[in-house]
């Protein structure tokens, strides 16, 4: 049997999470998104990013069907994600703090701060305006930007993992 990379059980096994009381039957098999808690934690963060991202965009508005605020917005967003993730993977599991940690400022803040649905709103403009190329060109880039973005996140927390924390 192999083992898991980010426990030390083997497949099949995970710890037992303390975000759940085992003695309540209804929370026990009830998925972290399901959970008030958790849902209350994303939306505080995706409250707090998309006012972020709403108020860079309204002081940098689109030019020429193009918003350049949002491409730097989720360039950052991805770069930020990049360097969260991995370093809450080398902290330890997905329970705790690490887990609300996640959720308030990856799938919360980052996630309202970031906004792919501004990329395919600006490309699809540019493509309805005869500019097909110029939406062509500002969609990979934003594509290609944000995938470098993300690696370069990861590997600026890899670079200064803390101590006692495995590759």
């Amino acid at each position: 049997m192999t083992s898991r990379t980010d426990t030390h059980l083997p497949d099949g096994q995970l710890p037992p999470d303390p975000d759940i009381d085992a003695n309540d039957p209804e929370r026990i098999d009830r998925p972290v998104h399901l959970r008030w808690r958790y849902l209350g934690v994303v939306a505080l963060g995706g409250a707090i990013g998309t006012a972020a991202r709403d108020g860079l965009s309204t002081a940098f508005p689109a030019q020429q069907e193009v918003s350049w605020a949002i491409f730097w917005i989720n360039i950052a967003g991805a770069l930020l994600l990049g360097v969260l993730l991995e370093h809450l993977a080398h902290r330890g599991p997905d329970e705790g703090r690490r887990r609300t940690l996640r959720l308030l400022l990856g799938t919360g803040v980052l996630g309202g701060f970031t906004t792919y649905s501004t990329l395919a709103t600006s490309t699809a403009v540019l493509f309805l305006d005869g500019r097909g190329l110029a939406g062509t060109g500002y969609a990979l880039l934003t594509v290609l930007a944000g995938a470098i973005a993300t690696g370069s996140g990861l590997a600026i927390a890899g670079l200064v993992r803390p101590n006692g924390a495995t590759s």
